[in-house]
């Protein structure tokens, strides 16, 4: 299935330092049709916005943990698992983490067939039309993957 081109790194990896691997994995999740299409973002108590999805937990594969982080973020009770966007990862520093961290990503298009309430609270999710949502997305991994979905589209 993870056939998709991988490997776009963004940031810079600084000789010297210590970075802490949280590897994820994050969905494109739309609604709508075709020149009204929507696309999901949570946006962060600080303001900044990201694609629905989070850390594979040990023990986890990438299906399992996309299909938790998007019960507990957005309440997509029920998701089928489209296509393989690929893996792009991210150097940088966490001002609130006070840390270093390399974050790849595994990101894929995802349909949500059921929705519940989020179990996690403090995000605000977000509906966008594609172009807004790559201008507003933090992770340049996450623009990335919102771009592949882009071509995707056409």
């Amino acid at each position: 299935m993870n056939t998709a081109k991988k490997g776009h790194v963004f940031g810079e990896q600084m000789a010297g330092v210590d970075y802490q691997t949280r590897t994820g994995a994050h969905g494109v999740v739309t609604r709508g049709e075709s020149d009204l299409l929507e696309v999901c973002l949570l946006q962060t108590p600080n303001g900044a916005y990201y694609l629905p999805g989070g850390e594979i937990e040990p023990g986890e594969s990438q299906e399992e943990a996309l299909r938790r982080e998007l019960i507990e973020e957005i309440g997509a009770s029920e998701i089928i698992l489209g296509s393989y966007l690929g893996e792009a990862a991210d150097y940088y520093y966490s001002k609130h983490r006070d840390a270093h961290f390399y974050n790849p990503i595994h990101a894929y298009v995802v349909q949500v067939t059921a929705w519940a309430e989020p179990t996690e609270k403090g995000n605000k999710v977000c509906w966008f039309m594609l172009g807004e949502a790559i201008s507003k997305v933090k992770r340049q991994s996450h623009k990335w993957a919102l771009e592949e979905f882009q071509k995707l589209k056409g």
